[in-house]
């Protein structure tokens, strides 16, 4: 028997990352898991019979969801991970999970969910942190890591890109080829109703975050004077109030059950970031909603523009994204939700769970 170590970069929160691991448990249901630091709340139940192993950074850390003080010692603790079982490593990547050190002999397949943005792409960097000693440290500590990230990737023997944005990143910042494979969305939780009737707002959804600028939406909204419905909460939540009209409504965080039927009942969602893939997306697609977005990252895999939404170009300037987003939604048509829904179920878990385990096997028997 194969004995495999599935290798994360920490367990801090319950997003897509930790839902890709948590199908890497179900392929590899005796598999041992690393992570350098893990709150035991945000382990999904997949993983919940796994073994779990930690690193000695756990002692610092606080199982309240930050991590910025421990940074700086995420790549040591990756190369501290005793791989010495393993026949097969599997590593879910966003920033340092490459820079684990298994014999050489030993396969490793990375699922790369970004090369880490802040590491490589400054203006990333400015929109997250803006000015100060927070941006000057990390740009700094950014540039003493890109020659050692595009090291560990290269000792990699497949490495997975989980859209084709990501897939050029890698080549562009790497130098490398990988294979694109999209990552899991649970299409049988999010399903359409049609005993609902569709209502005539648009939906916003998702941590309020500045990288996916949600404030753009809610600008365009307030512009276009259309009904909104915001559903999430995050750093960005002032900004959004601050640029908001009337007919702008906020949520909070909803439950599941909340967010599938907003996706039911939302004329479409409105999706303004630059996504690796974007899950919620695909969710809301899953539940017959079209998605108005960007022509830009994630969104090329999954929305089919005219049949399942409308991507407008991608501007750097807010005020010419809020334009352009605002006319999008003046003259947003409606859509076959039948046809959206079948969009959705090609980036379904069972999908996934066989195209890894094709690539691993392939991996393991080449290496």
């Amino acid at each position: 028997m194969t004995r495999v170590v599935l290798v994360h970069e920490r367990f801090t929160e319950r997003a897509g990352s930790e839902k890709v691991v948590e199908e890497f448990g179900r392929i590899w249901p005796d598999a041992r898991v690393f992570a350098p630091i893990a709150d035991p709340a945000t382990i999904g139940p997949s993983l919940g019979d796994h073994p779990l192993t930690v690193s000695p950074l756990q002692r610092l850390y606080r199982n309240d969801g930050r991590y910025t003080h421990l940074l700086p010692l995420l790549p040591w603790a990756m190369g501290q991970a005793d791989l010495s079982d393993a026949d097969l490593v599997v590593v879910s990547h966003h920033a340092f999970g490459n820079r684990i050190r298994p014999a050489a002999t030993t396969p490793v397949l990375s699922y790369v969910h970004s090369p880490a943005r802040w590491m490589w792409d400054p203006a990333l960097r400015d929109l997250e942190l803006g000015t100060g000693p927070a941006k000057s440290l990390l740009a700094a500590f950014a540039r003493s890591q890109t020659e050692p990230d595009r090291r560990a990737a290269a000792r990699v023997d497949l490495l997975v890109a989980n859209s084709t944005a990501v897939a050029e990143r890698i080549e562009q910042w790497w130098g490398l080829e990988s294979t694109v494979v999209a990552p899991p969305v649970d299409v049988d939780y999010y399903t359409p109703d049609t005993s609902l009737p569709r209502d005539d707002f648009l939906l916003l959804a998702g941590r309020l975050v500045p990288y996916k600028r949600p404030q753009i939406a809610v600008a365009a909204a307030t512009a276009a004077g259309l009904p909104l419905v915001v559903a999430g909460q995050g750093r960005a939540f002032e900004a959004c109030r601050a640029v908001a009209g009337p007919n702008v409504t906020f949520i909070g965080d909803p439950t599941d059950a909340g967010l599938r039927d907003l996706f039911r009942r939302c004329r479409g969602l409105v999706f303004p970031g630059v996504e690796d893939f974007g899950i919620v997306p695909v969710e809301a697609q899953a539940c017959g909603a079209p998605v108005l977005g960007v022509d830009i990252g994630g969104l090329r895999d999954t929305v089919i523009p005219g049949e399942t939404g409308v991507l407008v170009p991608h501007h750097d300037d807010p005020d010419t994204q809020i334009a352009e987003l605002a006319d999008a939604m003046r003259s947003f048509p409606d859509f076959d939700h039948l046809r959206i829904r079948l969009r959705a179920e090609a980036f379904g878990a069972a999908r996934f769970r066989k195209e890894i385990e094709a690539l691993a096997a392939e991996t393991f028997s080449s290496s």
